[in-house]
């Protein structure tokens, strides 16, 4: 049988070792195993998982305060059947972060309201669960902090703060245009970056008109052909989620009864 002292010797050693959980629990969990008569291995492995599980559940906390998200939606709360257009299985193929190990960026494209940001920070988190570091902001919150690094003599330590993160997660691309030296200092991360760490992008303007974006043709072929060399490209033809109710209700028109307008994609 268990003693007070030996319990309290116990949780000395739990909280010498930084193992908190254990320490917390452990009363409850003798008790439990005394009374499941469990296995000395059984025991322990029970007493690990549990503190293995809160530090896990710590550090994601911990990382998901990190990555800036402005709001934090799991993937499992996208609704897929209202963006057909989207392929399912390619999104859960990226849930699993493989592409963050391959090197590979992630570029979402698509009307505003579809989805877009919603995808970036859902394969955010799943990045995050899976043990990275991630970072998000969107391109004009970018461009204005880099801008602002330039102008006091810290653009390589911004720059630096950008391509340290694994996933690096950049929205709303072409929602405001850059002007050239916007579009330098962007190109400037992109090279930094390239090959070394992967994004996800999301913009709602087709590849062909990026270069009215970045209103530099030359630097958005640059900024694209470093992009896409390796990369995964979602594009979502769809219905705005915020014009969800009004469509149900007649109030507009689907995207598909709208007439389309031309441009590659």
């Amino acid at each position: 049988m268990t003693t007070p002292a030996q319990i309290e010797r116990l949780g000395g050693y739990l909280h010498k070792l930084r193992l908190q959980k254990c320490a917390e629990r452990l009363e409850a969990l003798l008790q439990q195993a005394a009374a499941d008569e469990l296995p000395y291995a059984d025991f322990l492995e029970q007493v690990l998982g549990e503190e293995v599980a809160a530090k896990t559940a710590k550090n994601v906390s911990m990382r998901t305060a990190m990555a800036r998200f402005p709001f934090v939606k799991p993937l499992e709360t996208f609704d897929f059947a209202y963006q057909p257009s989207i392929d399912k299985r390619q999104v859960m193929t990226l849930a699993s972060c493989h592409f963050i190990e391959h090197g590979d960026n992630v570029i979402v494209l698509g009307p505003p309201g579809v989805g877009k940001t919603h995808l970036g920070v859902s394969l955010g988190i799943k990045a995050i669960e899976a043990g990275y570091r991630v970072l998000f902001t969107s391109a004009a919150q970018l461009i204005a902090t880099l801008t602002k690094a330039l102008a006091e003599g810290r653009l390589d330590e911004k720059l630096k703060f950008y391509t340290t993160p694994r996933l690096l997660i950049i929205d709303e691309i072409g929602y405001l245009p850059f002007d050239r030296q916007g579009a330098n200092l962007f190109f400037q991360l992109i090279s930094r970056r390239y090959e070394r760490g992967p994004m996800i992008l999301t913009s709602n303007q087709s590849f062909g008109a990026w270069g009215e974006v970045f209103g530099d043709r030359v630097i958005a072929t640059a900024i694209l052909d470093r992009l896409l060399h390796h990369a995964v490209t979602l594009n979502i033809r769809g219905n705005s989620y915020r014009l969800k109710e009004k469509l149900k209700a007649g109030l507009v028109r689907s995207i598909d009864e709208q007439p389309q307008p031309g441009g590659e994609i």
